[in-house]
């Protein structure tokens, strides 16, 4: 099954950066573009060649003509060749289009990743706008929304999706980690992995990370930047009035069937208190995808005072637009909160976002339950 993306790389003129996890479509993306020359550096016998002789890829580009448009699939296997691309751009004026899995070898490859010449775009797993009506938001928090296991929920072939869900756990380890010699323990690497998963959606306690995987806390903190530069998850990090801050991070994957995945928590149903975290964790991809698919620029954080917490606050450039709060069950946010809320963010309204409401309420003035869909449609329109 074919699912129409809302990222849509023909309407860009500039030459761009399309970056995202495995098996999140990007492939698929590259194949509908126009383009004059494709190459894909998954072919071993080419990523060795240019990686050798990298002015053979310059000899490759032939007699391109100016505004000619270039693919370049999975271009972190060889990063030198931006070298020749920013080139290409300005004397040939040509276009590039460059997918990739993973912005950590390019970042070494070419600190400037073309000096502001290409556009940073980014594909993530299927939205509400792209799976459909047929989405069950249930099954999205158990299985997530990669549109390989999406089609199979789609096509009642579920018997496949947890060997496959299993097996990009592995794969991310062997060739996203160990195969770019990202870091030469993988064993340590592992245990920190399935260690902060079970923390997905919690604030950070770096020194109890580092206590259960038996790695320094400095090695901790690099593990969690090799996790954010690998496309695998994001931080979200405190809500301060001072914007320079960033404080107490929580960290979320990018999916929640690869989180559960690598949780080991597929073959079981999510429990309540999982279920939580897992439509948090849903929500917040959601709106990252919404900023950039939508080109809204938005900021997120989180709000937190003592024992008091509100998932997201939602802002651009210093203003802020609302307060999100995501509920998988029938539990109220307390009066106490609210109320807190408001004296912090006067005139600012608190949405709770329902995983199971179908139609508005209004709790006190200017705090609403709403269904979950309807606070992206806001955000959207805003």
């Amino acid at each position: 099954m074919l699912f129409k993306r809302t990222l849509n790389l023909n309407i860009f003129s500039s030459s761009c950066f399309l970056l995202g996890p495995r098996m999140t479509g990007k492939t698929y993306l590259l194949n509908g573009l126009k383009s004059q020359l494709y190459f894909d550096l998954l072919d071993p016998m080419l990523e060795l060649e240019w990686s050798r002789e990298p002015s053979h890829f310059w000899e490759a580009l032939g007699k391109s003509s100016p505004g000619d448009l270039i693919v370049i699939d999975e271009i972190q296997k060889v990063p030198v060749l931006l070298n020749y691309i920013q080139k290409a751009i300005e004397e040939r004026q040509l276009r590039f289009v460059l997918s990739g899995s993973s912005a950590r070898k390019l970042k070494r490859g070419s600190a400037n990743l073309l000096g502001g010449r290409a556009l940073d775009m980014k594909l993530y797993p299927l939205t509400y706008e792209e799976c459909g009506n047929d989405m069950d938001i249930l099954e999205i928090c158990q299985y997530g929304t990669l549109p390989k296991i999406t089609d199979l929920l789609q096509t009642n072939r579920k018997n496949e999706i947890v060997p496959i869900l299993k097996s990009y756990y592995s794969v991310y380890i062997k060739e996203e980690v160990q195969a770019e010699a990202i870091t030469r323990n993988i064993g340590a690497f592992q245990r920190f992995l399935q260690i902060s998963a079970q923390a997905n959606a919690q604030i950070i306690s770096f020194s109890n990370i580092s206590r259960e995987s038996a790695v320094p806390q400095s090695t901790v903190k690099e593990y969690f930047q090799i996790l954010e530069d690998t496309l695998i998850g994001n931080f979200l990090y405190q809500w301060d009035k001072s914007e320079r801050k960033k404080t107490h991070p929580k960290f979320y994957f990018f999916d929640c069937g690869v989180v559960r995945a690598i949780q080991n928590r597929l073959i079981d149903p999510p429990s309540p208190d999982e279920l939580g975290f897992l439509f948090e964790t849903y929500f917040f991809h959601e709106l990252i995808s919404l900023s950039q698919y939508h080109q809204k620029y938005f900021e997120y954080s989180y709000w937190r005072n003592r024992n008091h917490e509100i998932d997201f606050i939602v802002s651009r450039g210093g203003k802020i637009f609302c307060g999100i709060e995501c509920k998988s069950s029938k539990t109220q946010l307390s009066d106490s909160t609210i109320s807190l809320f408001n004296k912090t963010f006067p005139g600012i309204p608190l949405y709770i976002a329902s995983m199971g409401a179908h139609y508005g309420r209004k709790i006190k003035e200017g705090v609403e339950v709403l269904p979950w869909r309807a606070v992206l449609e806001y955000l959207n329109d805003l």
